[in-house]
Formats: C-alpha cells, structure tokens, sequence
C-alpha cells in the first residue's frame, strides 16, 4: 500500500513539472523566473516523500542532521575563499556510505544550511536540488562499485568531473534563469562559458575533498551504520 502511494504521489509530482512549464509559456513575461523556482521543489519532493515513508528510527534523522551540519560546515568554514568549498565533496562521501536516498537528503539540507550565511533567495532551491543531486549520484554509483573507498583514486576524479559536467552547469542554469538580461544565444553561451572557472575550482575542491577524507569518513560511518543497524536500504 505504501508502496503504491509513493508511487501514485511520485507520478502526480511529474507530472506537475510540465504543467508548470506548460503555464509559464502562457503567462509570458519573466514567468520562467517563478516557474523554475515550483520546478526546481516539485523536483525534490519525491526524495522527501519517499524518505518519510521507511519511517526512519531516530538515530537515523540524528545521523542525517549530523552530517547535513558538517556538510555545511565544510563551505561555511571556506567562505573568505571565493568559490572553494569541501561540502560537495563530504555530501558525496555521505552519499557513498549511506546510500543515494541519504545522500540526497543531506545534499539538500546542507546546501539549505549554508545558505544562512552565505545567503537565502530565489537559488537556494536549485542549490539543494544540484547538491542532492550529487550526494544521491555518489550513492547510486557506490552501489555499482564504481565510487568507494577502495577506490579513491577514481571516486576522486568521478567526484571532480560530476561537478564539471553536471552539477556545476545545473548550478549554472539556476544563474540563467534567475538573471536580469535577456534570454538569447549569446547571454546563455555567456553565463555557462563564465563558469566553467568557478566549476573548475569546485572540481577541485571536490577531488580534493574525496582524495583526503572519503575512507576516514566512510569509516567512522559504517561503524555507526553497523552498531545501530541503521540506514539499511
């Protein structure tokens, strides 16, 4: 039955999603700003949803909360230095260790978090919706193997390159949207062309993070994981 409604709520919320667009195109005007705003939570629900109904123990959400702080932490600590960051790198490790579900979660509730100091506005939800991106990435991919702590050396440069291509670009397309010039071919070129530098740092930062502390980090959480049987998928 829960599985059935989970589902249910999932399709409804995809479907939104074009709904959405489909009303902003017939509003006209700068609509696009409110609408990626309702897109971009519509997005992360699901990931809430279906967290809320495993019905986590109490130990868990302290878990989660926990490393959703130090997560944010790893940018607040950072933040007299433009655009270097270790909190995508720690969400990802929270990802590797706990699974694509948690690490989603984390990624959100850090990004949220941090943003008490660098910031809360009209990007904060994009910034959850791409930092949880890369904490449920790293899980998913720890599932197949392919990112571990076995495996710094090629979780690193993953880790490096997820940002590069993907996470740092969709955090790119937030500017996009909520930017004041006018949508066309050479404003867009401008605004992803300007920050491949600042998404180069981030991948950095984030190969960097991985490199480091991905299996310290691991450890210390799978010895939490395997005390209190928590966090099983």
């Amino acid at each position: 039955m829960k599985k059935g409604k989970r589902i249910a709520e999932t399709l409804v919320i995809v479907l939104l999603i074009p709904a959405v667009l489909m009303l902003s195109l017939k509003l006209g005007d700068r609509q696009y700003y409110l609408s990626s705003l309702v897109v971009m939570i519509l997005m992360m629900l699901p990931f809430f949803v279906h967290f809320e109904y495993r019905a986590p123990s109490a130990r868990e959400l302290v878990t989660l909360a926990v490393m959703a702080a130090i997560c944010a932490m790893g940018r607040i600590a950072f933040v007299m230095i433009p655009y270097f960051s270790a909190m995508t790198g720690l969400i990802m490790i929270s990802g590797i260790a706990l699974g694509p579900e948690a690490g989603f979660i984390i990624g959100a509730l850090g990004a949220f978090a941090s943003n008490f100091v660098y910031g809360q506005g009209p990007w904060t939800p994009w910034q959850m919706f791409a930092y949880g991106l890369a904490g449920c990435l790293a899980g998913l991919l720890a599932k197949k193997a392919i990112m571990s702590p076995d495996k710094r050396i090629q979780t690193s440069v993953i880790g490096g390159l997820l940002i590069l291509c993907l996470i740092g670009p969709l955090l790119d397309t937030a500017a996009l949207f909520l930017s004041m010039t006018e949508l066309n071919g050479a404003s867009i070129s401008t605004i992803y062309v300007a920050g491949l530098p600042v998404n180069a740092i981030h991948g950095t930062c984030t190969a960097v993070t991985l490199l480091l502390l991905l299996k310290p980090v691991s450890e210390k959480l799978e010895r939490v994981k395997t005390k209190y049987g928590m966090l099983d998928q």
